[in-house]
This record gives C-alpha cells, sequence and structure tokens, in this order.
C-alpha cells in the first residue's frame, strides 16, 4: 500500500520580543502570510493526512491552525511537547508506530529534524528536488515523500521525494 509522508517546517517566526522563551515564539507576519499559500499547496495535492504529529511549540501550532483546512476530516492530531526537541530517529521511531490503516501523516516541526528526517528518507526522487531539500529547507516548506509498504517499513532510503513546497523562491 502507498503511504504518504509530508513534513512541514512551521512557518516563520518573530524574534522581536526578547522576554519569550524560544518555545513561545509565534509567527512573524511573513509567516501568518504565507500560511495561506502552504494550506493551498497541501489541500490541491490532495493528501489529507490521517494522522498529524505536530510540536507543542507556539510557531508549530500555529502553522498547524493556519493548514487545518487541509486534514482530513477527524484527523488525529497529536501535539506534544515531545515533538519539541525531538531529533529524527525519534521522529521516525514513531512514525513507525502508526497504525497500518493509516495513509498519510503530516508532521509539522523544526530544522534540522524536518530537514534531516525528509534527507535520511528520500531516496529517489527529482536529482533538483533532492538537491534544494539537501541545500535548505526554510521556514513554511512542506516535504512530499511516497512509500509503498507498511509504516513499520519505513527507513532510509526507502521513500520518494515527490515534492518540495517553498513560500517562496530560495535566493541564490
Amino acid at each position: 500500500m502507498w503511504r504518504r509522508l509530508l513534513l512541514v517546517r512551521h512557518a516563520k517566526s518573530a524574534w522581536d520580543d526578547p522576554s519569550l522563551g524560544d518555545h513561545d515564539r509565534p509567527l512573524a507576519p511573513r509567516g501568518v502570510n504565507a500560511l495561506p499559500r502552504l494550506r493551498d499547496h497541501l489541500v490541491t495535492s490532495g493528501h489529507r493526512p490521517n494522522v498529524v504529529l505536530c510540536s507543542s511549540a507556539r510557531r508549530t501550532v500555529d502553522t498547524l491552525s493556519g493548514i487545518r483546512a487541509a486534514l482530513a476530516d477527524g484527523a488525529l492530531v497529536e501535539v506534544d511537547e515531545e515533538w519539541y526537541l525531538a531529533d529524527a530517529p525519534t521522529v521516525l521511531a514513531r512514525l513507525r508506530a502508526i497504525d497500518r490503516e493509516v495513509g498519510c501523516v503530516l508532521v509539522v516541526g523544526h530544522n534540522p529534524t524536518i530537514q534531516d528526517l525528509a534527507l535520511a528518507l528520500g531516496g529517489a526522487g527529482d536529482e533538483s528536488t533532492r538537491g534544494q531539500l539537501a541545500l535548505k529547507l526554510p521556514t513554511g516548506a512542506a516535504v512530499t515523500l511516497s512509500f509503498d509498504g507498511e509504516w513499520g517499513d519505513l527507513g532510509s532510503g526507502v521513500a520518494t521525494v515527490d515534492d518540495l513546497f517553498m513560500p517562496r523562491r530560495p535566493r541564490p
């Protein structure tokens, strides 16, 4: 069975309030303005996540709120502090435990975890897309990966990088 994994790096966050800890930083106006483009991209893709794993940081929760229309009806949303500082192997271990009936999962998190996970899993796909992914995964970006098998089979190089969405073109 073909599975889809959508990896989203939170939208651009604000740094203008030094009294806030990293976990509590909100989205910057640029991040808020990018959310409709990200949401529309996810909706247009037709991949409707049944399960969402989201960091508890304010900027990731706000990003998820802005793209909620892209989720399947009744999607299971798991917002957990564990995902705030989780590394790629930790997220992969959780993905491997996803129920076999689930066809599409969305992870909303932070770098370097999101980029590291995409690079580790994506063993195939368009070379230029994979090259861009290796260079930089900007805030508000989404990586779509697919693989044939069970979630428990997910591992290094088994997925195809199908798409890389960036809210604006990368700077040269």
